[in-house]
């Protein structure tokens, strides 16, 4: 066990922790979610720059890092979309989650064709990250009254929803030669 894997288990030990400061009946709940939240973001960043720095990649890690930030992203949409209630914010948490399992299994598959590279993480899914995860500390940190925040909040997330179609789109264009191949005998 390394420190960037020991901050991927972090970040997957913080969820219960995130999800009962959410649901506390306190005035700085909100604040105190979004603040694990945040820092479950930071070391999503950090984990993988130590490993690439400090040459620490394991297959544990690459196994976990991709779980965990799955798991931390899905957990905060579920959150929000119950507690907003509204279009706005449930359709691109749909998007998102569902973008996830797609291009999840798509990867699985390719890896069982040895095909695993051609759906290989690209620079558009660094930026829908970025949007996704500046949405959901806005977000998070508010409570769910329309105001400025909670609108910045909405159109970073449709923006992540965006790019989540757009990414997915890449990645299943990058796979269909494998998806259209006829079976052979």
């Amino acid at each position: 066990m390394n420190i960037p894997n020991l901050l991927t288990v972090l970040r997957v030990l913080l969820i219960p922790f995130f999800v009962l400061l959410f649901y506390l009946p306190f005035h700085w709940s909100y604040l105190a979610a979004s603040t694990v939240f945040t820092i479950a973001a930071v070391t999503d960043w950090l984990d993988g720059y130590l490993a690439r720095r400090l040459q620490q990649s394991t297959p544990f890690g690459a196994f976990l890092d991709p779980v965990a930030d799955k798991l931390m992203v899905a957990v905060a949409l579920v959150l929000l979309v119950e507690h907003h209630a509204n279009l706005w914010l449930t359709l691109p948490a749909v998007i998102i989650i569902g973008r996830e399992i797609v291009v999840s299994a798509l990867r699985e598959w390719m890896a069982e064709l040895g095909a695993r590279a051609r759906v290989a993480v690209s620079s558009l899914g660094k930026w829908k990250t970025a949007a996704q995860m500046v949405a959901l500390v806005i977000l998070l940190a508010n409570p769910p009254v329309f105001t400025a925040w909670v609108a910045l909040g909405y159109g970073l997330l449709i923006v992540a929803a965006a790019l989540t179609l757009w990414s997915m789109a890449n990645y299943l264009m990058a796979a269909w030669p494998h998806l259209s191949a006829t079976e052979k005998k």
